[in-house]
């Protein structure tokens, strides 16, 4: 995974759980359920960079 790709994910990832604990503060479940949703955005991302570095291993 590019270092680039790498920090994008984990700024998603971040950026969900502060809005998810933001709303369970404020007790807004959309803001809540759109927080996840980054969260899981960003695990997606990683998995798809993993496959990517596993391709490259075999390839190379």
């Amino acid at each position: 995974m590019s270092l680039k790709d790498r920090a994008k994910a984990a700024a998603k990832n971040i950026e969900g759980k502060v809005q998810e604990g933001v709303a369970d503060i404020t007790g807004d479940s959309k803001s809540k359920a759109e927080g996840q949703a980054k969260q899981m955005e960003a695990k997606v991302n990683h998995a798809v960079e993993d496959v990517k570095d596993m391709a490259k291993k075999i390839i190379d």
